[in-house]
């Protein structure tokens, strides 16, 4: 990488979930190079600021459209990004790409369609809701293409973010989730189909304002937790930086969940040149 080099980058945020886009389709940084800048250009005092950095590509094994290349702020990898996806899909429309398409993150497939200032995310994913205990705390741990974990809490609870934290912190690096780690949501129904969602991220190590693949997991488990019969289902999360929308299909014989799409606002914030 030429340290005298600049990088033209897009500002995005998803429900106030930010990122850093680029078009790495000429740049051609490597995993190892975006993984070293990750921790500088995320870094909110000394860097843009940002909750990870994606980088557009297109797919040399030609199994998708594009690739979506994604590193949390310390530079680890996520698995997979909701939020991210759908900012990647807006800024890929604005790249030239047509408004619905397929991208890969990692050897997984998923399909992306836009419209207006809205992104719908299709995954290739079927999953099951597993019952959990930790310790004395009683959890679901839903796998949706990146690791989750939902704890069920009182509504008034998601406003105590220093408790929280803690919390999170905790289960996060919980030695039952290693060597990965997992991603830690607190959820409150507030009826049949809307629960209200906190997620501490792995990763950023904070609290986020969305999380797009936490509320795939938290929407799965509200339906579990209501002992939901088969059927399709729309979800509304309501998170702090926004609402997302989680469509499902579930299986009472399988007790599988698929079909599973996650839509949501994504917005461009600002352009710029970030020096090397």
């Amino acid at each position: 990488m030429d340290k005298h080099a600049s990088l033209s980058f897009t500002k995005m945020h998803g429900a106030g979930n930010d990122f850093i886009l680029f078009d790495n389709r000429a740049i051609k940084l490597d995993d190892k190079e975006l993984a070293a800048l990750a921790p500088s250009i995320c870094d909110r005092k000394f860097g843009i600021g940002a909750d990870g950095v994606i980088a557009l590509q297109f797919d040399d094994s030609k199994k998708a459209d594009l690739v979506m290349l994604y590193k949390n702020p310390d530079g680890s990898d996520a698995g997979m990004c909701g939020n991210g996806a759908r900012c990647f899909s807006l800024y890929a429309v604005t790249l030239g790409s047509p408004k619905k398409f397929t991208f890969r993150v990692h050897q997984k497939i998923y399909q992306a369609s836009v419209r207006g200032n809205s992104a719908t995310i299709s995954f290739p994913l079927t999953t099951r809701v597993e019952e959990q205990s930790v310790g004395s705390q009683h959890l679901m741990n839903i796998y949706t293409n990146t690791e989750h974990v939902v704890c069920p809490v009182q509504e008034q609870y998601l406003c105590n973010e220093e408790a929280l934290i803690e919390q999170g912190r905790t289960l996060r690096r919980h030695e039952d989730f290693h060597p990965l780690g997992t991603n830690v949501n607190f959820i409150a129904g507030v009826d049949k189909n809307r629960l209200c969602l906190q997620t501490y991220e792995r990763g950023v190590e904070n609290l986020t304002l969305a999380c797009g693949t936490g509320a795939i997991a938290s929407a799965l488990g509200w339906h579990h937790l209501q002992q939901g019969a088969s059927g399709n289902f729309i979800y509304k999360v309501k998170v702090k930086g926004g609402t997302l929308t989680v469509k499902f299909s579930f299986d009472e014989e399988t007790k599988q969940y698929s079909n599973i799409k996650l839509k949501g606002p994504a917005t461009f914030v600002f352009e710029g040149q970030y020096y090397l």
